[in-house]
């Protein structure tokens, strides 16, 4: 029996042409709306944060939102209706105070508008021999040893304690934490600019905070201690040694939605400017109904602009190498069943049910249904056939004896920011009797399905099996499981495997890829990951205050206070093994794009025995291999800064080419051309004859093509498959 269906099936415009808010948005919007502003108080945003990234900004409760602003868009435009977090090219941040929401089509400027969509996540002495990292810091091979200093590493996470021995420099008498700020923290002094939070950016503010606050999600946490350790830790007189151990630190407790992140970027890139150091941001966290997974989402979008003003990005693949998590089907006007798995509600205290993401092709549409069967394979009941043409958002339940089934459906026919119809299903069933059913159609075009644990607090990020069933019977499969942001082109994003070990005459035994790592490539068929890293029993810091469950492997008391190491496994973990190493290729050439870092650690990476033999651009598994530090610090250090510019009027296709690639635009302007690899040594330089540069015979890789003309000079990146 169907119950209570709600039904909202209208895009609202906000001033001007083609402005508009996302599904999600409106319902958000229409729920917070619908609701007394007198009724809302911090006790209400912890008991409704799984809904709503609403908290305080300048002393009111608002709604965190994410935008795309036009050339005309002033901060002036949202005076008395909301605040501006940050920017960061067309993508803004904005905080829209409740009390304010119902005036939302009064914004000018902002081309599309939606709410901040959740973000979730969560032996180095091994990882330092695996990487060759050992070797870095001696200087083997190099001009001198390198430790990553006057180089800075964001960190954004969640459990940082700002006092820990392994933020200190090796003496163990000075903090390497150049500053902290806390989303969560409600008193004291907010970051300028931004309205909410605290920051501590001396060494006393940072003593005497002792640690990030208990956040709204996971209390007094441990993560970002660990992560920071693994990235960048002192030591702290045990053999636990990071990756950049002289590093300086960024450590932002970030609350859970895409524009908080977007403003922890940002303030990272304020202080990194300011004291004119090199910037490295790690993401050890991620969703899968998180943006639009194909690299176009805002905050894909804001770390792609971020990039191209020399911030290095470095995140983690995911965990979901091992459920059968995904289905691609191409369809012909056939039908797909498949049963959906669910997380034990037993196993998570926070556990409501599972959330079914797809994305078809563009002008493309296709339908999607909830079935209920009993364990005899009894069809008791299903949900409304909801095609991705039914735009809106749907909320209802079937009643199956005594039990209600909860679900609801998010539809676009054409994602403004990808132009791709999405359909996102949520569903909750207690009761392991029941199977529900995922039955989709199609008449043409490809469509990507998840099935990802949705828990009551808003994120999970672990996928579930898809199980053949009945007619049209489909099984799941481990492929297409890179989510946000691992996703986003200029990121590294990176695998993980377990360390090698060594016998006692130095014989290397390499280590397997981890059971746990996901596999690329994206849905829009990019290669992802770029590169693995050790991420497997890696033992690191924990938080001295934090309220999680760990096992010690070691402990060490300084200034009276005990101090544990443990061991944890995932991306979490080979993600800041890449971002400290990219802190050592920063202090080795503090003048490389991140492009050309990210290029040399692809290219750099090695292959074994048990990685196989790699091609350009990668494998979905591995990425281009196993980072080794020793081979991309030293071409770090050799490698000329050649500086990569936006192409003016002259436009290039296909880019990545196998062969020829051509020029549109030429006409009017006589060119020479020189083309570099990504060490910026000079390949080739000719006059260009025709509208055609012939890279046939050129390895696979990247390469800096400079054109130069009369009217100018211009340079671009191409990539030879």
């Amino acid at each position: 029996m169907r119950i209570l269906t709600i039904l909202i099936g209208s895009f609202l415009f906000l001033s001007g042409t083609a402005q508009r808010l996302s599904q999600k948005t409106i319902w958000t919007i229409d729920d917070l709306t619908a609701k007394s502003v007198d009724h809302i108080d911090q006790k209400w945003v912890e008991q409704n944060a799984s809904y709503y990234p609403v908290y305080k900004v300048y002393g009111e409760f608002c709604l965190s939102m994410v935008g795309l602003k036009n050339e005309n868009f002033q901060e002036a435009d949202l005076k008395g209706l909301a605040y501006v977090g940050s920017s960061v090219g067309n993508v803004v941040t904005i905080k829209f105070p409740i009390r304010n929401l119902n005036q939302i089509d009064q914004i000018k400027n902002i081309e599309y508008l939606e709410v901040a969509d959740r973000i979730g996540g969560m032996a180095l002495e091994r990882s330092a021999k695996d990487t060759r990292v050992d070797s870095v810091w001696i200087g083997y091979g190099l001009s001198q040893p390198f430790t990553g200093k006057n180089v800075l590493i964001g960190i954004t996470d969640w459990g940082f304690d700002y006092n820990h021995p392994m933020f200190m420099d090796t003496t163990l008498t000075t903090s390497r934490v150049r500053a902290a700020w806390d989303h969560f923290k409600l008193s004291g002094d907010q970051p300028a600019g931004f309205g909410y939070g605290v920051e501590y950016d001396t060494p006393a503010e940072l003593t005497a905070a002792e640690s990030d606050t208990a956040g709204t999600y996971y209390d007094y946490a441990t993560h970002g201690s660990h992560v920071a350790g693994i990235a960048g830790g002192s030591g702290a007189g045990t053999k636990y040694r990071g990756m950049a151990f002289e590093c300086e630190y960024l450590f932002n407790s970030i609350q859970l939605d895409a524009g908080s992140a977007i403003d922890a970027f940002n303030w990272m890139k304020g202080i990194a400017d300011a004291d004119g150091k090199r910037l490295v941001v790690n993401m050890s966290w991620g969703l899968y109904y998180m943006g639009t997974m194909d690299g176009t989402s805002l905050v894909s979008q804001a770390i792609d602009d971020l990039s191209n003003q020399g911030v290095v990005f470095v995140t983690s693949g995911g965990n979901n190498g091992q459920p059968k998590f995904h289905i691609k089907k191409d369809f012909a006007g056939d039908t797909v069943r498949s049963k959906i798995q669910f997380y034990g509600y037993s196993l998570h205290d926070n556990m409501w049910g599972e959330s079914i993401s797809s994305w078809g092709e563009v002008g493309e549409s296709y339908s999607m249904q909830f079935e209920v069967y009993d364990n005899t394979g009894v069809l008791l009941d299903s949900t409304p056939t909801y095609a991705s043409t039914d735009v809106g958002y749907y909320d209802s339940i079937l009643k199956i004896g005594s039990d209600t089934i909860f679900y609801n459906f998010t539809i676009e026919s054409a994602h403004t920011l990808n132009n791709r119809p999405m359909i996102w299903g949520r569903v909750k069933n207690t009761n392991t009797t029941l199977s529900v059913v995922m039955k989709t159609f199609a008449t043409s075009g490809t469509v990507h399905y998840w099935n990802v644990v949705e828990l009551d607090n808003g994120v999970g990020n672990w996928g579930q099996d898809f199980i053949s069933f009945g007619n049209g019977g489909t099984a799941g499969n481990t492929q297409y499981g890179v989510g946000e942001p691992a996703c986003t082109e200029s990121a590294i994003t990176v695998a993980a495997h377990t360390g090698a070990n060594y016998s006692q005459s130095g014989t290397e035994y390499p280590g397997s890829l981890a059971g746990f790592s996901s596999e690329g490539p994206t849905y829009d068929e990019r290669m992802k990951p770029d590169v693995s890293a050790p991420g497997v029993g890696v033992v690191s810091s924990i938080n001295s205050y934090t309220t999680a469950s760990y096992s010690t492997s070691s402990s060490i008391i300084f200034n009276g206070r005990t101090y544990d190491f443990s061991a944890f496994s995932g991306t979490s973990m080979s993600s800041p093994t890449v971002a400290g190493i990219a802190a050592l290729m920063l202090e080795a050439n503090p003048d490389l794009t991140a492009p050309q870092l990210k290029d040399l650690i692809k290219s750099t990476a090695r292959q074994d025995s048990k990685t196989g033999t790699i091609t350009w651009p990668g494998d979905p598994e591995w990425g281009m291999g196993k980072i080794t530090a020793t081979v991309a610090v030293a071409r770090a250090e050799n490698t000329l800064s050649v500086q990569i510019t936006e192409l003016g009027s002259v436009d290039v296709y296909p880019n990545p080419t196998d062969g020829i690639l051509y020029l549109r635009n030429t006409e009017s302007q006589d060119f020479s051309y020189a083309v570099y690899n990504i060490q910026g040594q000079l390949i080739e330089s000719k006059f260009l004859t025709t509208n055609q540069i012939d890279l046939t015979g050129y390895k696979a890789g990247t390469y800096i093509i400079k054109l130069n003309s009369k009217e100018g000079t211009q340079q671009l990146r191409a990539i030879k498959l």
